[in-house]
């Protein structure tokens, strides 16, 4: 049966993950395990781009305190990395001797780590005797854009990361790893006793971080675990992704990480798919085999409730009993009743009262931004001298983007076009297959059908906005044959509920991270192969293409130029310029947001220098934040370009103009 347009992008990546996964099988023996674990802990160290060679000093501040019955609560600052400052609350039982510590991470709950919901764990261990500090994750809570609480940390905020290799998945690893760092500077903490917990993606925080640091004796993530094959076709935050994961392991192989130490997993039966109980004994049932081989079977325990996705009283108690059994060596490990206890109104909790923040502290974009120009740096010193030189280094960042940031180019397969010419005449529709399950469409407006007189546009938007744009237009009017492309995932493929916020693509574009195979691959790959299909049946059609993409299509006629050299001419309108943006992006999708593009390619200016020297006309821009940049602004932003078009003695070819300049400029 034929898959409805809307939903061939679902099904194949459900394929793929599939297929990705499907020759997994458990370790024979710890030998096998010992040398998997070693290669799992290497691939997620690539997906979260690294961890810094060297902490940084981490400069602790104690900035307030609230003294309670049975605890006190320390408001908190220390440093993760130069200049990047952890928000958290120290919660410290009265008396004295070293204790067991948990270090508690929130969700997304509104509040972060001063939501009534995540104090309550907090104030519950504290009054079982533990030393217990909950931190704000970057992007949330006090460390959120504004000084407000409430604020999410997802879509296009976290997106901001992508390019430069830094998911927030790990970056909240790391994070965490420095969390205990500071925990193992406290007098009161027995840096051999330290448990995790959280829930939501707080529990995914303590999956990651739990597997990746062994200073964690006692893992306990609550309504977060399941499988990832389970989150193609669900809606997760940004922060959860680790990209690519699926090309190498499944869920199953972080519970196992954790392996011989003490790993709780907790679930809902009302909760999402993604985090179910049925997906969930998927991923244990893996992991308890490799507890069996260590003759820890006791050390991993499945613990479900009646309960919608939450961290609830009872989810509480079995908690306190685990951390209480592995921790203090005490008890059974059954639940302990939770103690009375009265969360704190919010704001009395903050590190930064009201409106108190630093106007320099940095936000999660602001990071990314920074980190963004270290690794662009490198483009203005480099010594190109002459146009071998070019040569090289455009074939190598050729490949590192094919290969490296894109996910490699799947196999060619028959495209199996459909053509249908309206009863005018006027319009001809050619469907292709540019892999198998997915389609793509081609719509062909004739005009004059002069020789080098074809338009090829692309718009993520969709067929209608792009006839709209006052270049297509203008082109139209002057009798242009015009090829309007829908890639997967867009236009009449468009997947239902794919929108998160700022975010058009949101879903689509993580499913295809966890996938290895960021969209924007995929966007290219579908342009290539209609090109190549309608091609092959009216050669004449396409002699001396104009490709012509339109807001973030930009970035993919750009990628699509670079790989089909049958493109005579590009045209960027109203283009991203810079995928470095100290503010969420705006107006542009996350498809085109690939990951590491910054480190292991360059940003958006080298790859309009691979164009050269074809024509390049650049019509408008805008930078991270949607505002349209002015020409003297674009000018700087592409003189990588230039300089490379200069180098290829073909300055004259690479233009900034305005949709009318554009259109005679392109006619001419």
């Amino acid at each position: 049966m034929p898959v409805e347009p809307a939903q061939q992008l679902l099904q194949f990546l459900q394929g793929r993950a599939a297929q990705l996964r499907a020759d997994d099988t458990l370790p024979a023996s710890l030998d096998e395990w010992q040398s998997r674990k070693q290669q799992l802990r290497q691939n997620l160290l690539k997906s979260w781009g690294g961890f810094p060679a060297e902490p940084c000093d981490l400069a602790p501040k104690i900035v307030g305190e609230l003294k309670r019955d049975g605890y006190r609560v320390e408001k908190v600052l220390f440093q993760t990395r130069p200049g990047i400052w952890m928000t958290a609350n120290a919660y410290i039982p009265d008396g004295d001797g070293k204790r067991a510590a948990v270090l508690c991470v929130h969700g997304h709950w509104k509040g972060a780590k001063q939501d009534p919901v995540v104090q309550s764990r907090c104030i519950g261990l504290a009054k079982l005797g533990f030393f217990v500090l909950v931190v704000d994750a970057f992007g949330a809570g006090e460390r959120g854009l504004s000084k407000k609480l409430g604020e999410y940390h997802g879509e296009t905020v976290a997106a901001t990361l992508l390019p430069v290799g830094l998911p927030l998945s790990g970056l909240q690893v790391y994070e965490n790893m420095r969390a205990v760092d500071y925990l193992l500077t406290r007098p009161e903490v027995d840096g051999s006793r330290l448990g995790i917990t959280g829930a939501s993606g707080g529990g995914n925080q303590t999956m990651y971080a739990g597997a990746f640091d062994e200073r964690f004796k006692a893992v306990v993530p609550v309504c977060s675990v399941g499988t990832y094959q389970s989150y193609i076709g669900s809606a997760c935050c940004m922060c959860e992704v680790v990209p690519g994961a699926l090309t190498y392991t499944e869920e199953s192989g972080l519970l196992s990480l954790v392996a011989p130490r003490a790993l709780m997993v907790i679930n809902a039966t009302k909760d999402s798919l993604v985090f179910s109980v049925g997906e969930s004994q998927k991923s244990i049932a893996v992991a308890q085999h490799v507890y069996r081989m260590y003759g820890k079977a006791g050390s991993i325990s499945h613990d479900i409730f009646e309960s919608p996705h939450d961290y609830g009283r009872a989810m509480r108690e079995a908690m306190y009993g685990w951390m209480t059994l592995h921790l203090k060596g005490e008890g059974l490990g059954n639940p302990i009743p939770e103690p009375a206890l009265k969360p704190e109104d919010p704001e009395a909790l903050r590190c930064f009262s009201g409106e108190t923040r630093p106007d320099d502290f940095i936000t999660l974009p602001k990071f990314a931004a920074a980190e963004g120009r270290k690794l662009n740096a490198r483009w203005d010193n480099d010594k190109l001298a002459h146009r071998e030189h070019w040569d090289a280094t455009a074939e190598r960042l050729q490949h590192a983007l094919a290969s490296s940031v894109l996910g490699g180019w799947p196999q060619r397969t028959e495209s199996k076009l459909q053509v249908t010419k309206s009863e005018g005449g006027e319009k001809t529709v050619y469907i292709a297959e540019s892999e198998p399950g997915i389609e793509v469409t081609a719509t062909h407006f004739d005009g004059t059908r002069k020789e080098g007189r074809l338009a090829i546009i692309l718009d993520l938007e969709g067929l209608a906005h792009a006839e709209a744009n006052p270049v297509v237009k203008g082109l139209a009017e002057l009798g242009w044959d015009r090829l309007v492309i829908d890639v997967r995932g867009t236009g009449k493929y468009a997947v239902a509920g794919d929108k998160i916020m700022r975010a058009p693509d949101h879903n689509s574009c993580e499913w295809s991270l966890w996938t290895g195979r960021p969209l924007l691959g995929q966007w290219i790959w579908d342009v290539r192969r209609i090109i190549d299909a309608v091609t092959e049946v009216h050669p004449e059609l396409l002699a001396k293409p104009t490709l012509i993409g339109i807001g973030s299509a930009g970035v993919v006629a750009l990628g699509t130029a670079i790989y089909t050299r049958k493109i005579a001419s590009v045209v960027l309108v109203d283009t991203l310029t810079s995928y470095v943006s100290d503010q969420p992006y705006e107006q542009q999708r996350l498809g085109i947001m690939a990951p590491r593009i910054l480190r292991e390619v360059g940003d958006i200016p080298q790859l309009a220098a691979m164009v050269a020297p074809r024509k390049l006309v650049i019509v408008g821009g805008v930078d991270g934040a949607g505002t349209a940049l002015k020409d003297d602004t674009l000018e700087q932003n592409f003189a990588y370009s230039r300089k490379i078009y200069g180098l290829l003695e073909a300055e004259a070819q690479m233009t900034l103009a305005n949709p009318e300049a554009a259109v005679k400029l392109l006619n001419g």
